[in-house]
């Protein structure tokens, strides 16, 4: 990954770099996890997170627990999207981005010039899903090129009928993400073959709780997110399958973890920046996530790591215990 350097942290070049000021006892399941294991001073503070409204609800969920068992601290998690919350990210703003992507080239040169250090984890999958209004009972299955067909630019595409002549002639109402948002530039990039080619005249939003509402209150509506969006509005939509060129399929943890459901599986990512590790909050946040990032994806409804992602988290954090002398806990927490 290319960051500026920081002399006095050296750092070990393997997959999935963490460079964090580590705790001898796990934040996992200690007793003591509200406090420094080097002070015994309990932690306190404020963290920032901002990003990516796919990865937010994983971060709200790891903020909830970690605030309980570390009542002085306060993390706040916005959801500007993952492009906008790189925008404050590397203007210096926040503490942690997430990001429903990895950080671009324009993202990185944006930190450089600003001298803002950053570490990546990968802390879960996601698998885009595509949805429909509740009471559609004629569309089970979608192709991506009846995807393409509908979101391309330019599509003239404005009823269920335009999709395929044995749907009914009902109007179809899109909604989606917006433009900062790491979910436009995947499903954009994965369906019409290029990042950022959308057609414009569909509802966007970097907040998937409007397209939820959107399609749940269109008859003819279709919109897509993240995965754990759908399994929490599972009364209110329909979930359809995608035919990826081998048959339908859907997105299931087993089929996002195992590739089959194909080409909307992606990983997801969060991003400290290293001068905001050297607080302890921020680093006891940051290797609570990492550590317990198995419980809290089943906890916040994704997809966990599969075993060859959490093998790769193990062995960076064996590596760190060998650059830093430190005792750390499990990335299983």
């Amino acid at each position: 990954m290319n960051r500026p350097s920081r002399p006095r942290r050296p750092t070990t070049p393997v997959a999935l770099t963490a460079t964090v000021v580590l705790l001898s006892a796990s934040a996992c399941g200690s007793e003591d996890a509200g406090s420094d294991v080097n002070t015994g001073e309990r932690l306190s503070g404020a963290i920032t997170v901002d990003g990516s409204s796919t990865v937010a609800p994983l971060s709200v969920v790891a903020a909830r627990v970690f605030e309980e068992r570390n009542p002085g601290v306060k993390v706040t998690v916005g959801t500007s999207g993952t492009a906008g919350g790189f925008a404050k990210f590397c203007n210096g703003e926040t503490d942690i981005s997430d990001a429903s992507r990895r950080i671009n080239d324009a993202e990185k040169a944006a930190c450089a010039r600003n001298g803002i250090a950053y570490e990546e984890f990968l802390v879960a999958n996601d698998g885009l899903s595509v949805v429909v209004n509740k009471d559609n009972d004629f569309a089970d299955c979608l192709t991506v090129e009846q995807l393409k067909k509908i979101w391309e630019p330019g599509s003239k595409v404005a009823s269920w009928k335009d999709v395929d002549p044995a749907f009914p002639d009902v109007k179809l109402e899109l909604f989606g993400a917006g433009r900062d948002s790491g979910t436009f530039d995947y499903f954009t990039e994965a369906v019409n073959g290029k990042e950022g080619a959308s057609r414009t005249d569909y509802s966007p939003s970097e907040d998937d709780n409007a397209t939820v509402r959107g399609v749940a209150g269109a008859k003819g509506g279709l919109g897509y997110f993240g995965l754990s969006y759908y399994e929490e509005n599972k009364d209110k939509l329909k979930l359809l399958k995608v035919d990826g060129g081998k048959g339908c399929v859907e997105p299931t943890p087993q089929t996002v973890q195992d590739g089959s459901y194909k080409p909307l599986s992606r990983p997801l990512y969060i991003y400290p920046k290293a001068d905001s590790l050297d607080r302890r909050e921020v680093s006891a946040f940051v290797e609570f996530f990492v550590v317990s990032n198995e419980d809290l994806a089943r906890k916040a409804l994704f997809v966990p790591l599969d075993n060859l992602q959490e093998a790769e988290l193990k062995k960076d954090f064996e590596n760190l215990k060998l650059q830093w002398g430190h005792e750390t806990p499990s990335p299983s927490g």
